[in-house]
């Protein structure tokens, strides 16, 4: 079982106004997990990662995890990508937005997905199959999951907007915060120059000048 490092909650208010794509331009872009998409209507989503590791199809520890992750937790599935069959639908929803959960993040399928587009309640999956799930196990709780290629540790910080998902290690959360600031500083400033027609675009110009 993974024991989670010290979590800072004020960091989920400094990263949510933060974009994947620049945490993980700081992230030497290698981190993040590849094909899970946004089912719902807003996609923001930042909160702890609650990690559940389940047989394919099968959903048991996933109700367990509603009923242990505390408010503002993600509950974060790895169902090993398969997408037979749906792990959460409308009823699991409701409970975990209920319960203050701040969403989910689904290597594997869901279901009832008209309920999520018309909502606000997060949740990131592969794929949306109408089959339900089965309720036999085994699973774990609160050990470590890989989720679309990225590891994600119980407790991990989890980003996620319409470009994709990201967790990040408490430990280095608050350095990785300054660094992505100073980015999103940056790109600001590169939208003015934009705006008002004064974008530098002479280090193209010897390459420019080859294709005239």
């Amino acid at each position: 079982m993974d024991t989670p490092l010290s979590f800072d909650p004020t960091l989920t208010d400094a990263y949510r106004a933060l974009s994947t794509s620049l945490i993980s331009d700081n992230l030497d872009r290698l981190t993040g997990a590849v094909g899970l998409r946004a089912l719902h209507a807003t996609p923001r989503l930042v909160g702890r990662a609650f990690t559940v590791k389940t047989r394919p199809g099968d959903n048991l520890f996933v109700h367990l995890a509603l009923d242990l992750a505390a408010p503002g937790d993600v509950v974060v599935v790895d169902a090993g990508g398969d997408v037979t069959n749906a792990l959460v639908g409308e009823i699991m929803r409701r409970y975990a937005e209920r319960r203050g959960l701040a969403g989910f993040v689904i290597d594997g399928a869901i279901r009832d997905a008209d309920t999520f587009a018309q909502g606000n309640f997060q949740c990131f999956a592969r794929a949306v199959s109408h089959r339900g799930p089965y309720k036999n196990g085994p699973g774990t709780v609160r050990e470590a999951v890989s989720i679309g290629g990225m590891t994600v540790h119980h407790g991990d910080l989890i980003v996620a907007d319409g470009d994709g998902v990201i967790a990040i290690r408490p430990d280095v959360a608050t350095p990785l915060l300054a660094r992505v600031q100073a980015s999103l500083a940056y790109e600001t400033e590169l939208m003015r120059q934009i705006s008002v027609g004064e974008f530098d675009r002479s280090w193209l110009n010897d390459l420019r000048a080859k294709h005239q």
